[in-house]
């Protein structure tokens, strides 16, 4: 059931009027049996492996929460008679038995993600290195949707239990909505569980505001996927399919158009996803925040799928550079090397790490994993730069605060993350570095204008291209009014019915008639759907 498909559209309308007609205690049980329509129409085949994963994470959670109040109320009956020494093994010991449960589910439940989504991908590159008669043959394997959100986001709220930001649910069902809620499913936001839980299982009353505001969220993100991101995708598809063809100047509009198209897509989907979210009087966390407004890399990734990248930081990023063995470690390279490299050693390596890790979430293959060093490399380069950049800025202290210097730190940042992007659409590495360097090696701008085979031959139309170009300014111009508030706001504050229910019309207006779909058309699924 795709969100951009009729069948969908009309889900979403009943599932509304049903929550709203029915008592509000019933509402997290409706959204329950929504999720679980939702997902057997995606094959009822991945309902077993979403499941096993709820229900793995409600029994060793329950456990992990059963031996914390054990050691307590232990501890609180034998406080006068325990020596210190002796409460402290105690303690251990029952931490040691919590983390056995919390690692027994991050083993079970990431291995089932492993084993679906990257055990082809190992075995091909290992069959490298085997003989003919010892290749390992490749295994028909389904990857249920929403896998790696769905797995982060519960396993997220297992390490929680453990560290004991909040008790485990006691109810198996309130769980399983949590870790099936529908519209986080296709491409998060990955959410945490005392966030979502505030008012997924208590949502908000009917508000005029908020279904207004829900409306035009959803709408504005079928503008950006349907009339911008699945406009521009032919134009992509030509352009990266062929890059001995086009090579040159074509790289560096294959890069621009699949910015457009990603960021249309992908914070298009969170806005649906957001908007849906509220009509139903639940709250679900921002994930976008302007990205192509940042002025350097780590800016842009606090800005690009915020949630994913505060879960790795979160979960990943901070245990391992702070752990034990690496403390150690910089403490030996520290007495051989200096403080200077030593004190940096576990952010960098804990950053390798998280980049390395955060390329495979997004797909089995070199491409994403060369996405994701290519990032922790330039994070890290600059951190190291940071001196020359600050002599320099001493230098010429009068450069750094001027809107044209300002203006290129951002165009500066997003070319480069944009050049990284596009590695999702080459078929291998070495045609991506190949086409990349090819725009300063190949000099064809006319070729592109020309009529032989140029930007007009790719699919699209001078309309199409006018549709796109109308829809990007529309999206900065929303971008920049949002560095002063909330668009939505700002029209809510007019008071005026006529205007808001005017521009929701136009919008969907808008969408009929610019939409890039009609007889014959499929829409293009989500990207991260396939992540």
């Amino acid at each position: 059931m795709s969100f951009t498909s009729p069948i969908f559209l009309v889900f979403v309308a009943v599932l509304v009027l049903l929550r709203y007609l029915l008592p509000k205690r019933f509402a997290w049980i409706l959204i329950l049996i929504a999720n679980l329509i939702f997902y057997a129409f995606a094959g009822w085949y991945g309902l077993i492996f979403i499941t096993f994963t709820t229900l793995s994470a409600w029994v060793l959670s329950r456990a992990m929460d059963r031996n914390l109040s054990t050691q307590n109320q232990y501890l609180a009956d034998h406080k006068k008679e325990m020596p210190r020494e002796e409460r402290k093994a105690y303690k251990e010991s029952m931490k040691k038995k919590r983390r056995l449960m919390l690692t027994l589910g991050l083993v079970l439940n990431f291995g089932i993600l492993f084993a679906l989504k990257y055990l082809n991908f190992l075995t091909a590159n290992l069959n490298l290195f085997l003989p003919e008669t010892a290749k390992i043959g490749a295994m028909s394997l389904w990857l249920p949707m929403g896998i790696s959100f769905y797995t982060f986001q519960t396993m997220g709220y297992m390490i929680d239990v453990y560290r004991g930001k909040y008790p485990a649910e006691k109810n198996f069902f309130k769980l399983a909505t949590f870790t099936s809620f529908f519209p986080l499913l296709v491409q998060g936001p990955i959410t945490r569980f005392d966030d979502l839980s505030k008012t997924l299982y208590s949502p908000e009353d009917f508000s005029r505001k908020r279904f207004s505001f829900g409306l035009q969220r959803i709408l504005w993100g079928y503008f950006k996927k349907m009339v911008i991101a699945d406009r521009i995708f032919p134009a992509v598809a030509a352009l990266t399919a062929s890059p001995d063809v086009y090579n040159g100047s074509f790289v560096f509009f294959a890069i621009l158009f699949y910015a457009i198209q990603l960021y249309a897509d992908f914070s298009g989907g969170i806005d649906i996803t957001i908007g849906i979210a509220q009509l139903l009087g639940i709250t679900v966390k921002e994930n976008f925040n302007r990205p192509f407004f940042s002025k350097n890399t780590a800016e842009y990734w606090r800005r690009w799928h915020i949630t994913l990248g505060e879960w790795f930081k979160d979960y990943l990023f901070y245990p391992i550079s702070v752990s034990s063995g690496m403390l150690k470690l910089s403490r030996t390279i520290r007495q051989k090397t200096g403080d200077r490299f030593g004190k940096k050693l576990p952010v960098y390596v804990a950053s390798f790490v998280i980049w390395l890790v955060t390329g495979l979430w997004h797909g089995a293959g070199w491409n994403f994993i060369v996405w994701g060093l290519l990032n922790a490399i330039v994070i890290i380069g600059s951190e190291e730069l940071a001196p020359l950049y600050a002599k320099f800025h001493a230098r010429f202290p009068k450069l750094k605060p001027t809107t044209p210097y300002k203006i290129f730190e951002m165009l500066r940042t997003s070319f480069l993350m944009c050049s990284f992007h596009i590695l999702d659409c080459y078929k291998s590495v070495p045609a991506y570095f190949k086409a990349w360097f090819s725009m300063f090696t190949v000099p064809n701008l006319s070729k592109a204008f020309g009529a032989g085979g140029g930007l007009m031959h790719l699919g699209l139309t001078l309309a199409d291209y006018a549709v796109v170009l109308l829809g990007v300014l529309t999206m900065l111009l929303v971008s920049l009014k949002q560095r002063s508030g909330s668009v939505r706001e700002a029209i809510w504050q007019k008071n005026s019915a006529l205007l808001r229910y005017a521009i929701i019309g136009a919008m969907v207006l808008v969408i009929l008639i610019f939409g890039a779909y009609g007889i014959g058309y499929d829409s293009a699924q989500f990207i991260y759907n396939q992540f």
